[in-house]
């Protein structure tokens, strides 16, 4: 079974990497300022956050290939970036389908993968796979930490060079600060929510592998089937 999720993940990581890559040659030949777009390509929340999922998948299907378990560390990475790619699935179905990359045409199976497809993987993949970890309830305000960097980082240099990433963060938009306000507290407190869920997810029983409790200064070791 972890064998067959290593492969899975190899293919959701790279089908990640030719969308990104898709995406970024098709806006790449069309924009006037290719310095400029390839600064903003990268200030997306959906691009950041699907290259660190491909990351992520590549590092975990060496994981699931060659160790009974995931390390902590990862366990807690793949979390934050679980809850990361079920927000974008969330936000953009419901906030920006309608709407088009400004620089240029969005390329259609490539938008689909990165907030339709990838997204879903990442949570089955979360909630299927075997050899995940317990994360602790402490770590839950860890997942908050790259969301709210990016926000400061998007509001400076929006208001600095006049370009948001998304029509919500824009404070020209007839709510102003205000309205950008009200929409930052309201996803910020969704992905905490759906961190709640991904941290409850990780402590049920299954699909974990059984560990045995580690000794004092000692890794934790999976049980023999």
């Amino acid at each position: 079974m972890r064998a067959l999720f290593g492969v899975l993940r190899l293919l959701a990581g790279a089908a990640i990497v030719v969308a990104i890559v898709g995406q970024f040659a098709q806006s790449w030949s069309m924009v006037p300022d290719q310095a400029l777009f390839l600064v903003n390509f990268f200030s997306f929340f959906t691009i950041l956050s699907n290259a660190v999922s491909a990351i992520v998948l590549l590092i975990g299907a060496w994981f699931a290939l060659t160790r009974r378990a995931d390390p902590g560390w990862y366990n807690l990475v793949r979390a934050c970036v679980v809850t990361y790619m079920a927000t974008t699935f969330v936000v953009y179905n419901l906030l920006l389908r309608e709407i088009s990359l400004d620089q240029a045409t969005t390329v259609p199976w490539s938008n689909e993968i990165l907030h339709v497809w990838a997204p879903l993987y990442l949570v089955l993949d979360w909630v299927l796979a075997p050899g995940r970890r317990h994360v602790s309830w402490r770590r839950l305000w860890t997942i908050a930490i790259f969301p709210i960097v990016w926000v400061v980082y998007s509001m400076i240099r929006g208001a600095i060079i006049g370009w948001y990433p998304y029509p919500f963060l824009n404070p020209a938009q007839d709510a102003g600060y205000g309205g950008v306000a009200v929409y930052v507290i309201a996803i910020a407190s969704f992905i905490l929510l759906v961190g709640a869920g991904i941290v409850a997810l990780s402590r049920t029983p299954w699909p974990h592998e059984p560990v045995e409790p580690a000794a004092a200064g000692e890794p934790e070791r999976t049980i023999a089937a």
